[in-house]
């Protein structure tokens, strides 16, 4: 017998899943081919039923010329007409289902000829009918052809028919056997891999039952202080046997452990002493550091300026109680500091001051005046301020705020102070980077119009809306006419310069609510939330004038006249909840100002919903 209970266990899991994979093997097997026997049975069955309707077909067609000859009524005509297409169709298809078969495909394309020539004799009196011939048409019905080929075309079909169904109760049969056997391999193989599974759950639960009950007893025992508690090491199997004697030294360990464990609560209980002396300064830290990480996270997620204002109001209080203050961010653009948040008496502070007023921002470190005539005051305070502290915020040298706090705020609290600034002056950078890089993203560099990225976003928005609320929406696609001249003429810094002329026209010709924005190339698009395209057209007609009126050079030659073509569409629901129809129309309209001569407007008729 194998010592190792694993290799036992190891043993017994390799004949289990042999047994088991055969098992699964053979029934897999046997699926494959019951499926395959199944899918020739459908097979016959669906050449069976393909000839029987087509037969039917034929014979419809049939009574449907008799009722035709015998009514003259032209309506007979249409079905027949369909019964011999359907018949036709059938009977291809039945010589596909049986390529499988060389002698049921020769019989059916012999059937198919013979139906052929069937359908040919019906169409020729319908032919005479329609004409009018009705005595000739009837002539030839009685001439006995048609049943002839009737005639045919049936002795051709039950040669057809019986082997088929020959075939299909052969091909039933043998998928009932291969179900059999399938049957059979479950009846045997099951209860063989059952025991086979129980032989397993047996070895495991006999070789670790006993040995782990000595195990869990001794461990108890030592629980409940019982340190010379050991364990037998002949169990009976190599691995518990292996488990007894790493307990035995583990429970030696153990009681040394407990000796130098006494002597170690002693020290700490001294350095507990300690702890609890400090315990009341490590909280108060503890508190603002949380509050600090609080606003750190809180600061980095703001997109505007006023959540920054919001966060430093709630938080700065919070950090350093009792002091009021402000906030300023460095406007590059104006060269001046802005008040972004102000807390306490921090609202009474002034909006705006120059980096020249603040003594902070001069010598690039923190101000402190304590309001004794001892240290210069900086110009930007008041007269009456009495004890303040200005801390400049820097990154990378440059000044990017200042944080102006009212009061004396002690040395205990630098900490507080340096964090604060760092958070803040981190947050400030992160938000400069966010808004440059979302101005970045929806602006194009050259004319300063909103971009096509933009532009898609707005304007699913706008549809959304005036889906939502019933308004009107317009849409507008337009582009420069004979933009290829000014490249090809003055080159492309002349192509690039009447580009901005246009992007600064449109801006100045559209509402404040209007999205104008640069398509692509020399295309523009303007979206015109709550406007007609009616209403946009005399916007449209003022604007081309303006351009008209312009003379624009490069340098000492004189670049040409510019006018724009423009396709307008107006959004209704006939046209959907998506971008694509909608620019589609205004495009299309674009194109037809183009064809009917440029410089003009037309708008895109509207589809009825």
């Amino acid at each position: 017998m194998l010592p190792s209970l694993i290799s036992r266990v190891t043993v017994l899991g390799v004949i289990v899943g042999a047994a088991l994979a055969g098992l699964i093997a053979l029934l897999l097997q046997s699926s494959l081919e019951t499926r395959e026997s199944f899918a020739w049975v459908t097979h016959s069955q669906q050449v069976i039923v393909g000839l029987d309707e087509a037969l039917a077909e034929l014979r419809e067609a049939e009574s449907g010329q008799r009722g035709f000859l015998l009514t003259q009524d032209v309506r007979f005509v249409a079905t027949v007409d369909q019964r011999l297409a359907d018949a036709a169709r059938q009977f291809g298809r039945l010589e596909r289902l049986t390529a499988d078969n060389p002698l049921q495909h020769e019989r059916a394309v012999a059937l198919k000829d013979a139906v052929a020539r069937r359908i040919t004799v019906l169409r020729t009196p319908l032919l005479l009918g329609r004409r009018g011939d009705f005595t000739a048409a009837t002539r030839i019905v009685a001439a006995g052809q048609g049943r002839e080929l009737m005639a045919e075309v049936d002795r051709r079909a039950s040669l057809l028919l019986q082997p088929e169904r020959d075939l299909l109760a052969q091909r039933a049969a043998d998928a009932e056997a291969r179900l059999g056997g399938t049957k059979r391999a479950v009846i045997v193989g099951g209860p063989l891999v059952a025991v086979l599974l129980a032989l397993l759950v047996g070895t495991v639960a006999f070789g670790v039952r006993r040995p782990l009950r000595r195990v869990l007893d001794a461990m108890e025992a030592l629980g409940e202080g019982e340190g010379d508690s050991r364990l037998d090491t002949r169990t009976g199997s190599l691995e518990f046997d292996r488990l007894a004697a790493g307990y035995n030294r583990m429970a030696e360990r153990l009681s040394e452990a407990l000796c130098e464990q006494r002597a170690t609560d002693l020290r700490l209980q001294a350095a507990n002493a300690d702890l609890l002396a400090q315990r009341g300064a490590l909280e108060t830290r503890g508190h603002v550091i949380a509050k600090l990480g609080d606003m750190a996270h809180r600061l980095q997620a703001a997109r505007t300026d006023a959540e920054l204002a919001q966060i430093i109001d709630c938080f700065v209080p919070q950090v350093l109680p009792g002091v009021a203050g402000a906030l300023y961010a460095h406007n590059n653009s104006r060269n001046l500091l802005v008040r972004l948040a102000g807390w306490g008496e921090g609202e009474m502070l002034p909006e705006s001051f120059g980096p020249d007023e603040c003594w902070a921002l001069r010598l690039g470190q923190g101000h402190v005046v304590l309001g004794d005539s001892e240290e210069v005051g900086c110009r930007h305070a008041a007269d009456d301020a009495g004890a303040y502290r200005c801390e400049p915020l820097l990154a990378g040298g440059e000044v990017i705020g200042l944080l102006y706090l009212q009061g004396v705020v002690g040395v205990e609290e630098a900490f507080r102070l340096n964090a604060l600034g760092e958070n803040i002056a981190s947050a400030l950078v992160n938000h400069r980077l966010q808004r440059d890089l979302r101005e970045q993203t929806v602006r194009d560099a050259l004319t300063g119009l909103n971009n096509r990225r933009y532009m898609e976003e707005a304007l699913q928005l706008e549809i959304a809306r005036a889906a939502r609320a019933g308004t009107p929406l317009a849409f507008v696609m337009c582009d420069v006419d004979h933009f290829k001249r000014f490249n090809d003429e003055f080159g492309h810094d002349a192509g690039d310069a009447v580009l901005k002329l246009v992007g600064a026209a449109l801006r100045e010709h559209f509402r404040d609510g209007d999205v104008a924005c640069r398509y692509g190339g020399e295309e523009f698009a303007i979206i015109a939330p709550g406007a007609t395209a009616a209403a946009l057209l005399p916007r449209i007609d003022r604007l081309r004038a303006a351009l008209t009126s312009l003379r624009p050079r490069q340098g000492a030659r004189a670049l040409g006249p510019i006018s724009l073509s423009f396709g307008v569409a107006e959004w209704g629901e006939a046209l959907g909840r998506d971008n694509p129809p909608l620019i589609a129309s205004a495009d299309a309209a674009l194109y037809r100002a183009k064809r009917e001569g440029r410089d003009r407007a037309i708008v895109a008729e509207r589809l009825a919903a």
